[in-house]
């Protein structure tokens, strides 16, 4: 198993995976917290990014439930998604993390190239119910590192009234084409096309992805044909008038908060808008974002794992496992990621979210379509290629460089 030593230090990749690998969805502010080394061998210590979630929330029940079932007690700490990864590399560097780490998918890959982590052969968690491409996002080096408690990602959500107003039946959008010229009949009705974010942050790279992979491009390859015609839709949106120039500074709140004035037609957002789509007023659907020439794009997927970093004391395991298995039982996900708004990472539990709302088929089916940004074993090459992308997302939208000379320069800068 790959020790920690008090004088291993991260490489430069894994500062800069830390540094960018935050989650596009992460959440406010936590505290700080002490790890395994201060617990005695009765309590055992969970770090994870949900610090809205206060002492008797249902996650933090939840959690001392599983404690109780495993005979130990339980020493929570809640974190930003940014600061936790980054306090998890500290607590390792001083042999004394946390026993059980709930932490952004992307952050996964990392923290394993940094030997944090354990992997699920060490550790015995059982992945075997996991959707692969959900679990793909806590691979790296043909090992897997943990298990995922709940994904989210990317859709489109529509505004009935304004598609109707504009003649536009949502069952003949299956492609590009298709829903370009919706945002066409949208505009000469009157009416705004679509918002998206295409800041330039992880945010921006995050929201392009379904478009550059629904293209057929990989991140390997920035500047191939398919990733220019990607990047050549969003251009010609702008372009047109279908998308606004505030694309090019809008985080996925601003995004959203134009959509929910009710003038557009369209917005690129995931599920974490679901309670503020149903205040919104009005009328709304979901529609997976289509590929194109088809199909569902592949959207990437956001969502923790829960992972078990490495221990000087390896007895610890076996309770942390159980508290893991816990965690992540049928039932316990099934309420975790109704309280997250998050789609369960196995088949049956996504059965019966459905059952119970059906307004989540959409999601699932997104969800089932989805990719994790580190796979492809990209780990800690993620970051700058992602760096790069919105980087070049931000000069063909603003009019600086053309696509096929944006992707260019990026993929160039990233070599």
């Amino acid at each position: 198993m790959n020790r920690i030593s008090g004088q291993r230090r991260p490489s430069a990749a894994v500062l800069l995976a830390l540094a960018i690998a935050a989650s596009a969805t992460a959440c406010g502010s936590g505290s700080g917290g002490t790890g395994a080394n201060a617990a005695d061998s009765g309590t055992y210590t969970v770090w994870d990014p949900y610090p809205q979630f206060a002492k008797g929330s249902a996650w933090t029940q939840l959690l001392d439930k599983c404690g109780t079932e495993a005979g130990v007690k339980i020493k929570r700490t809640g974190f930003d998604t940014s600061d936790l990864a980054n306090k998890t590399l500290l607590a390792a560097q001083q042999g004394n993390s946390p026993d059980l780490l709930v932490v952004d998918n992307p952050v996964v890959s990392t923290l394993a190239e940094a030997g944090v982590l354990t992997t699920t052969d060490e550790n015995k968690l059982d992945t075997s119910k996991v959707d692969p491409n959900l679990l793909a996002a806590g691979q790296s080096g043909g090992r897997t590192y943990g298990t995922p408690i709940g994904a989210n990602t990317l859709a489109l959500y529509y505004n009935k009234a304004v598609l109707k107003a504009a003649g536009v039946d949502v069952a003949s959008i299956k492609d590009w084409p298709s829903l370009t010229a919706a945002l066409g009949k949208v505009k000469k009705a009157g009416k705004k096309g679509i918002t998206f974010s295409a800041i330039g942050t992880e945010e921006g790279s995050f929201q392009f992805l379904p478009w550059f992979w629904g293209a057929g491009a990989k991140l390997t390859q920035l500047d191939s044909a398919q990733g220019e015609s990607a990047l050549t839709l969003w251009k010609d949106w702008v372009k047109q008038g279908y998308a606004p120039n505030s694309v090019l500074n809008n985080t996925q709140t601003t995004s959203w908060q134009e959509f929910a004035s009710g003038d557009y037609a369209f917005a690129e957002n995931g599920t974490w808008q679901l309670a503020n789509a149903k205040k919104a007023g009005f009328e709304y659907g979901v529609l997976p974002i289509p590929g194109a020439s088809g199909g569902s794009a592949a959207a990437p997927t956001g969502g923790e794992f829960v992972t078990l970093p490495v221990q000087d004391d390896t007895a610890r395991y076996t309770t942390s496992q159980k508290l893991a298995t816990c965690l992540t039982s049928t039932q316990n996900l099934y309420d975790t990621d109704t309280t997250l708004s998050y789609v369960a990472p196995t088949t049956e539990v996504q059965d019966k979210q459905t059952a119970a709302d059906p307004e989540l088929k959409p999601w699932v089916a997104a969800v089932r379509s989805a990719k994790g940004r580190t796979s492809d074993d990209l780990g800690t090459k993620y970051p700058k290629i992602s760096e790069q992308m919105w980087k070049a997302v931000q000069s063909a939208l603003s009019g600086s460089k053309s696509p096929k000379d944006a992707l260019t320069d990026a993929q160039s800068a990233v070599k």
